[in-house]
C-alpha cells in the first residue's frame, strides 16, 4: 500500500468516527446546557464557591465572571510554579523564574499552552497535575461557556440574560470534559501511553552518556490536552514523544479527540437555536475548509523534488517514521485549524508551503472547526460578517437567525476580527525592528522571519504550537507572547459577550421572501469565501515575506 493510499484511508476512518459521534454528542451537550437540574457534586462546587447557579446573568455580569475566574487561575498557577522547589513531588526541579512562570500561567489559562520550556526538565508532578492539567479542563470549559452564551443570544428574545457563567463552567467540566477524558485516557493507556508518578530514572546509553526520563500522569493529561484543544505536552517533544503518542492508532485517536467537540458543537448550536439545518450550514463551512487544508497539506508534503524525496516517500525531515507524511499532515492541519497546538512533527521542517498552511490555519481565527467553544463563536462572528456583506449586495438590512444585524452588531464583530491581526502583526513588526529578539532566530531570511511570525500568530490566536526554530525562552518573548496570549483570548470574549447581549435584547424579525437563507449551500459558499478573503487581505503581505517566499525559492 502506498503512503498516499494509507493517508486517504486514515482520513476516511477519521471522518467516519467523527460522523458517528456527531449527533449523539451534539445533542447531549445541548441537553447539558439547557438543563435546569443540578447534580450532587455540582451543588457542592456551587456551595464552595458561593455561586447561585439559578441566577441569570446579563452580559456584563457574565463577562465579570469569566475575567475574575481567569484572573484567579492565572495567579494560582503563577504562584504554584514559583513555589515548586518547596513542594513534594517536584522531582528535584527548582522553582520557575518569574517571566517563565507568567508566560506559562497566561498560556494555560488562555487555552494556548505555549511552552518555552522543557516539560520533563522543568515541571514536577504537582505542577503538571495540580496546575497545568487542571487548567486544561477549566480553560476549555470557559471557551464552551462563552460559545453557549452567544448561542443563547441568538435563541432568546427581548431579554439581555445569557445564562449563568458558573453553571455553564461547572456543567461543561463535570458532565462533558471529565467523562470523555476518562474514556480517552483509558484508550491511550491501552495504546501504550504511560500513566504513573515515578521519578527520574535511567533508560539507557545515548551518544556515550546516560539518558534519563521521568514518568508522569501522561495519558490522563494527554486526553484532556487534545479533547480541550489545549496542546501542552508533558514532554518537550509533545505528541511526537512515544510516551505521549506511541503508535499510529493512538495518533489517529488523538486527532479524533482534537476535532470531536468543536465539530459536535455545531449540532449543539442547531439544537439550541431550533434549527438543525443552521448547524449543518456551519458544519459544512468548517468541514470544507478543514478538508481543503488537509488535502493541500498532504499534496505539498508528498510532492517529490528529487531522488531523496522519492526514496523517503515525501518530505520526511522533522517527521516521525511511526506516523509518516500522512499522519503528520492530518495532525498538523487539525492542530492549527483548532486552538490545540499539539504537534507530532516539527512544523519548521515542513516544506515552505506546508509551513505556510499551518500558519494560515491559525490566521483564519482557528474556526475550522476551531478551539473548544472558541471555534464556534469565531465562526458565528464570521457568519454575521457574511450576512452583512450579502445585505450590502442586495440593499437589505441584514438578518441572521431572526435577528437584525445593525450598526452595533457589525461594530462588535469588526472589533473581534481586528484584535488578533493587530496583535500578531504589531508584535512581529516590533520584534523584527529591535536588535535583541532577532538573536533568538535559528535561521535567517524568509524562514527566520517565519519563526517569529509563527510565534506571535500562535500566541495571539491561542494555539500554542511553535515553529521549533525560535529560542522563545527569553524575557522578551516570554513577556510579549504572554501579553499576546492574554489579550488574544480575553479581548475577543468581551466583544462576543457584548454581541450576545445585544442579540438577546432584540425581538425576532419575521422571515420574508427577501430574507437570505443561511441554511443553504449558497450561504455556506459565501461564508467560506468571506473567511478566506478577509484573512488573505489581512495577512498576505506578511505571508509573502515568509512561507510564500521560501516556498517559491525552493
Amino acid at each position: 500500500m502506498s503512503p498516499q493510499t494509507a493517508g486517504v484511508l486514515q482520513l476516511l476512518a477519521l471522518i467516519t468516527a467523527l460522523a458517528l459521534a456527531y449527533r449523539p454528542l451534539g445533542d447531549y451537550m445541548a441537553r447539558v446546557y439547557s438543563s435546569e437540574k443540578h447534580y450532587g457534586p455540582e451543588k457542592w462546587i456551587y456551595k464552595a464557591i458561593g455561586a447561585n447557579p439559578a441566577a441569570e446573568m446579563r452580559w456584563p455580569a457574565y463577562l465579570r465572571g469569566v475575567l475574575a475566574f481567569s484572573a484567579v487561575s492565572v495567579l494560582f498557577l503563577y504562584l504554584l510554579q514559583r513555589v515548586q522547589g518547596s513542594l513534594p513531588g517536584s522531582l528535584g526541579f527548582s522553582s520557575i523564574d518569574p517571566d517563565q512562570a507568567f508566560n506559562t500561567a497566561a498560556s494555560f489559562v488562555a487555552n494556548t499552552n505555549w511552552q518555552s520550556y522543557y516539560g520533563e526538565q522543568a515541571m514536577g508532578h504537582v505542577v503538571q497535575t495540580g496546575g497545568l492539567a487542571v487548567q486544561n479542563f477549566l480553560s476549555a470549559a470557559v471557551g464552551m461557556a462563552v460559545a453557549v452564551a452567544l448561542v443563547r443570544g441568538f435563541a432568546r428574545a427581548r431579554t439581555g440574560e445569557l445564562g449563568n457563567f458558573w453553571a455553564d463552567l461547572v456543567r461543561g467540566t463535570v458532565r462533558i470534559l471529565v467523562p470523555i477524558s476518562v474514556i480517552g485516557a483509558l484508550v491511550l493507556v491501552a495504546c501504550g501511553a504511560i500513566q504513573n508518578f515515578s521519578g527520574i530514572h535511567e533508560v539507557g546509553q545515548f551518544m556515550g552518556g546516560t539518558q534519563e526520563w521521568n514518568g508522569g500522569a501522561v495519558a490522563s493529561q494527554e486526553a484532556i490536552k487534545e479533547l480541550g484543544t489545549n496542546g501542552g505536552g508533558y514532554f518537550n517533544a509533545n505528541s511526537a514523544h512515544p510516551f505521549e503518542n506511541p503508535n499510529p492508532l493512538s495518533n489517529l485517536f488523538e486527532i479524533f479527540l482534537i476535532l470531536l467537540i468543536p465539530f459536535a458543537l455545531t449540532r449543539t448550536f442547531g439544537r439550541m437555536v431550533g434549527s438543525i439545518r443552521q448547524g449543518y450550514a456551519i458544519l459544512g463551512t468548517m468541514a470544507t475548509i478543514w478538508l481543503g487544508f488537509t488535502a493541500l497539506m498532504m499534496w505539498t508534503e508528498f510532492a517529490h523534488h528529487g531522488p531523496a524525496f522519492d526514496i523517503a516517500g515525501g518530505a520526511m525531515e522533522g517527521k516521525e517514521t511511526r506516523f509518516g507524511i500522512a499522519g503528520s499532515s492530518i495532525f498538523a492541519v487539525a492542530t492549527t485549524l483548532t486552538s490545540t497546538g499539539a504537534v507530532n512533527s516539527f512544523h519548521s521542517s515542513f516544506t515552505g508551503f506546508g509551513g505556510g498552511i499551518t500558519m494560515l490555519g491559525m490566521q483564519l481565527g482557528e474556526i475550522a472547526p476551531g478551539g473548544v467553544g472558541s471555534g464556534l463563536y469565531g465562526m458565528l462572528i464570521m457568519a454575521i460578517i457574511a450576512v452583512f456583506i450579502a445585505g450590502l449586495m442586495v440593499g437589505r438590512t441584514p438578518e441572521y437567525l431572526g435577528k437584525k444585524i445593525g450598526t452595533r452588531q457589525i461594530k462588535l464583530a469588526a472589533c473581534y476580527i481586528l484584535i488578533t491581526p493587530a496583535l500578531v502583526l504589531g508584535f512581529t513588526a516590533v520584534a523584527m525592528a529591535l536588535p535583541t529578539p532577532g538573536n533568538s532566530m535559528t535561521n535567517s531570511g524568509a524562514h527566520g522571519f517565519s519563526e517569529i511570525l509563527y510565534a506571535y500568530t500562535s500566541g495571539a490566536n491561542n494555539n500554542g504550537s511553535a515553529f521549533a526554530g525560535l529560542n522563545a525562552d527569553t524575557q522578551w518573548f516570554n513577556s510579549t507572547i504572554g501579553i499576546a496570549m492574554l489579550l488574544g483570548r480575553f479581548l475577543p470574549i468581551v466583544f462576543v459577550l457584548a454581541l450576545a447581549g445585544s442579540l438577546a435584547e432584540q425581538k425576532p424579525v419575521p422571515e420574508t421572501a427577501g430574507t437570505l437563507r443561511t441554511d443553504k449551500p449558497l450561504y455556506t459558499g459565501l461564508l467560506v469565501g468571506t473567511i478566506l478573503i478577509i484573512t488573505g487581505l489581512t495577512y498576505f503581505p506578511a505571508l509573502a515575506l515568509g512561507p510564500l517566499a521560501e516556498g517559491l525559492a525552493s
